[in-house]
């Protein structure tokens, strides 16, 4: 995992979009050796406009949509989501769905659908 001190100043060193877009290729790679793939809940959570609690408010339904809790106007989610997904096709990542649900009185249900990306898995020889 990356320094975390790389990672709380993220948000402050990212005042404009060239700061954003270096700081997202730093984030987007750590999460893609931490976890293997990438998705949007992860990079706003390592960029600091979305926190781990404001999260689960969402998962829960407490909190709708995921836009209102997070730290930064639609212009900007609108930015990184491009540059993020940009940054994937051009890295050879797979597109892959993801479908966050919520767990409300031990029931499932599906709360939305978001693309995250993948690494295409070659087969082991």
């Amino acid at each position: 995992m990356g320094n975390p001190d790389d990672v709380r100043n993220a948000q402050t060193v990212a005042r404009n979009r060239q700061d954003l877009e270096r700081a997202l290729s730093t984030i987007t790679s750590e999460l893609l050796k931490e976890k293997g793939y990438l998705c949007f809940v992860d990079v706003f959570i390592k960029l600091g406009y979305l926190s781990k609690s404001d999260y689960e408010n969402w998962r829960f339904k407490r909190v709708s949509p995921l836009e209102r809790v997070l730290s930064l106007n639609l212009s900007r989610i609108n930015f990184i989501m491009k540059t993020v997904r940009r940054n994937s096709v051009n890295g050879h990542l797979k597109p892959s769905m993801t479908v966050y649900s919520s767990v409300i009185n031990s029931h499932t249900s599906a709360m939305g659908v978001s693309l995250s990306k993948s690494r295409e898995q070659k087969p082991k020889r």
